[in-house]
């Protein structure tokens, strides 16, 4: 019998400081941040989520090498590119790189991306008609 995966539930973002990730997330994409279990930290948007992993901690689980900034990442909105760079730039979030055109999961993306406090690479990508964005 074949697995058949229908969505990804979650991630776990390692990370050297909670509070600053969670913040610069809530900043920078709106998601909201809340807390689960015994002091643990989410980024919770759509129906998905992020658990915050301090790097290190002992009594959570991860993978072999728990290293923060080692992530590219893509998010997908529903603001046209000049909306999200306005966004940013309100947030006082640096454009890293962008706006390019790239592939997406179901088609052609503008893009754009930024680095968060671990480094990790931060897209943010419109599905819409290229280059009316």
């Amino acid at each position: 019998m074949q697995m058949n995966v229908s969505r990804i539930d979650h991630l776990v973002l390692n990370c050297a400081d909670v509070d600053v990730t969670a913040a610069w997330f809530q900043r920078a994409l709106g998601m909201q941040v809340q807390q689960y279990c015994e002091g643990r930290t989410a980024l919770v948007f759509g129906q998905q989520k992020i658990n915050l992993r301090p790097q290190g901690a002992p009594e959570w689980g991860t993978a072999k090498v728990d290293t923060p900034g080692a992530l590219d990442i893509c998010f997908v909105t529903e603001l046209t590119v000049e909306e999200s760079l306005a966004a940013w730039e309100a947030a006082g979030i640096e454009v890293h790189e962008g706006p390019i055109q790239r592939s997406g999961a179901v088609g052609p993306i503008t893009s754009l991306y930024a680095l968060d406090p671990d480094g990790n690479l931060i897209e943010v990508a419109h599905y819409g008609a290229q280059g009316s964005d």
